[in-house]
């Protein structure tokens, strides 16, 4: 057998590893405990009733499980499942296409459905209440509305900004589920059933020190493992232990905290650049090269929730955390006492108030 067949051969082996390392039902679902709960039930009684379950709406960050969950949904009523997403689907005629040809049952999941265009939400109103939608023939005094039958189906929607879902679509949702960060022992547990499945060799100090760093997050916990793994097979010994985790995670430029370029990029802008601000989301996106919602989405709900970011009216603020972390010292107006609440969507008017 050639090398390069070996080598190919390997690499499948990889993918379909990897491929498994996503549970297969709630019983192998780690974390998450409520949402489980809550979801079980209602999903036990939809079997019992032999009909379909009510829609579900996952919400929370980026990374939790919310694509897997919907894929368990699939999989305990024993129905196919169907996959879109909300950028994909920009006209009515688009989402009237996916509806028209769902299968009695099926599960259809809209990721990011936030993000559908409003007149495909409009029908979606009717397609998850009636199950049925409108079709319109012909433009101007001449069209028609022609009443299409749907098949029951269940939407399974996910989304990471669920206050820009309107009232009328939420409302159509029988269960809403919002996915919370995992603790650093829930991921350690995400960590030792990855390693299992990807024929790692993990301590349990190598667990704790990849599940600390991990942001809370098991798409990440996955991520740092297969790196970790790499290095422990390039320059160590193959076993994923402490110390391989800290070398390697320091060749990442993965903090002790979890902290990752983009999270000290934010930080480093507002304590050195804006004296700890308050500065505007997309002044301060500028500052570190990327998009305002990257920075919003993937950057903001761990550096808040670890209380090195506060969000006021009036913009974004380094907290005494900050200051600490980085080993700067605050200014003496420092800016943390502008903080009441967490602030909505109006933060972006504050661009002029630290501006560049």
């Amino acid at each position: 057998m050639s090398e390069r067949m070996v080598t190919a051969g390997a690499d499948e082996g990889e993918r379909a590893a990897e491929s498994a390392l996503r549970p297969h039902g709630l019983d192998e679902f780690v974390g998450q405990k409520v949402v489980r709960e809550q979801l079980s039930l209602v999903l036990d009684a939809a079997r019992a009733r032999g009909g379909t379950s009510d829609h579900v709406l996952f919400s929370g960050p980026p990374g939790l499980g919310k694509t897997t969950l919907a894929m368990i949904v699939a999989a305990e009523m024993g129905a196919p499942l169907r996959q879109s997403s909300g950028p994909a689907i920009q006209h009515a005629g688009d989402l009237a296409a996916v509806l028209s040809s769902l299968d009695e049952g099926e599960v259809l999941f809209l990721d990011e459905i936030h993000r559908m265009a409003r007149p495909a939400e409009e029908m979606l109103y009717m397609a998850m209440e009636d199950y049925r939608v409108d079709v319109v023939v012909g433009k101007g005094p001449g069209a028609t509305a022609i009443p299409l039958e749907l098949p029951r189906f269940t939407l399974v929607g996910a989304t990471t900004r669920a206050g820009l879902l309107p009232a009328p679509l939420r409302d159509r949702f029988g269960f809403t589920g919002y996915l919370d960060f995992y603790t650093p022992e829930e991921l350690v547990q995400v960590l030792r059933r990855s390693a299992a499945l990807m024929g790692v060799q993990l301590t349990a100090e190598g667990a704790v020190e990849i599940g600390r760093r991990s942001r809370g997050t098991p798409r990440i916990a996955n991520r740092l493992l297969r790196r970790v793994r790499d290095w422990a097979q390039v320059r160590g010994s193959g076993l994923v232990d402490r110390r391989a985790a800290r070398a390697a995670l320091e060749v990442y430029e993965v903090d002790e905290r979890g902290l990752d370029r983009l999270d000290r990029a934010v930080l480093d802008a507002l304590c050195r650049r804006f004296g700890g601000g308050p500065v505007g989301l997309s002044t301060l996106a500028v500052v570190v090269g990327e998009e305002a919602e990257t920075v919003e989405t993937v950057a903001e709900p761990f550096l808040v929730r670890e209380g090195l970011l506060g969000r006021t009216p009036r913009g974004r603020v380094a907290l005494p955390e900050t200051w600490a972390h980085l080993g700067l010292t605050p200014p003496r107006d420092a800016a943390w006492q502008l903080l009441p609440e967490p602030a909505g969507e109006g933060d972006d008017e504050a661009d002029g108030a630290g501006g560049a």
